[in-house]
Order: C-alpha cells, then structure tokens, then sequence
C-alpha cells in the first residue's frame, strides 16, 4: 500500500451506518463518500481477499448483507473494520478509502463483471470456492 503524501486527503468524519450498512467518510478536501459496507468487503484490501500476487484474488460472494461490527483506528493512516462475518484482516488507509469511494461505480461494474465470468451469483454462499486459493494443498 502506498503512503500517505502530502497531498492525500484525510478524513475529517467517518460515521458508520449500520442500517444502510454504508461508511460514511468526509475527507479533508470536501469530498464525501457514502462507501457500503458490500463494496468494502468485497474489495478489502487483505491478502485473504486480494491473493498473494496478481491474478490470485478471490471473488467474494454472499456480502450483500455484511455489517461492521467495530472500526478501529491504526495510527494516524487507516481504520481495520472487523465485518458481521468475521472477516478482519484489511486495513483500509486513507487512500484506499479515498479510492474506493472515488472509484465506486467502476469497482462495482468490476465486480459483476468478474462474477459473470465465473457464472457466481452475488448472493451465493462463499464455500464454493474457499477451498482452491491461497495454493494450500488439500
């Protein structure tokens, strides 16, 4: 993950929206983000979700209902959400909140895109592909 530079925006407000299950953030340039909580899940940025190198992310399905049960602040450059399902891994700086809430609309055309091309609904249950990533032999 990239630093921070001097000219990335820092939020000023997060509020988390646990009924419309969105991350509300306001960054230090203006900009105000409404991040669902889906997005975030699907897109953190661990190694659980993200592979270990390219080409080796794993297509997360079935957060469409995904909460965050607590957001905890890591220093003074991200917040490490733990989600409804458990998932806890990612931390989410500044920048990649920034990111995500700047880029939302193609991120989500992303995501059907990839879940069209693996034939997987974005409601399916995660089990059936958990077991073939992260080459651990079976």
């Amino acid at each position: 993950m990239a630093g921070l530079t001097k000219d990335t925006p820092t939020p000023e407000s997060l509020t988390v929206h646990s009924q419309s299950r969105v991350l509300e953030v306001g960054f230090s340039d203006g900009v105000q983000f409404r991040i669902p909580f889906e997005l975030m899940r699907v897109y953190s940025p661990s190694a659980e979700v993200q592979g270990h190198g390219p080409g080796q992310e794993v297509l997360q399905t079935g957060k469409r209902q995904v909460g965050i049960e607590s957001l905890e602040p890591v220093g003074n450059y991200a917040v490490k959400p733990t989600f409804s399902d458990g998932h806890e891994s990612g931390l989410f700086t500044w920048e990649y909140l920034y990111f995500l809430g700047s880029e939302q609309d193609n991120l989500w055309t992303q995501y059907h895109e990839r879940l069209s091309a693996a034939g997987v609904d974005r409601d399916a249950p995660m089990t059936s592909a958990a077991g073939s990533n992260c080459g651990h032999s079976h």
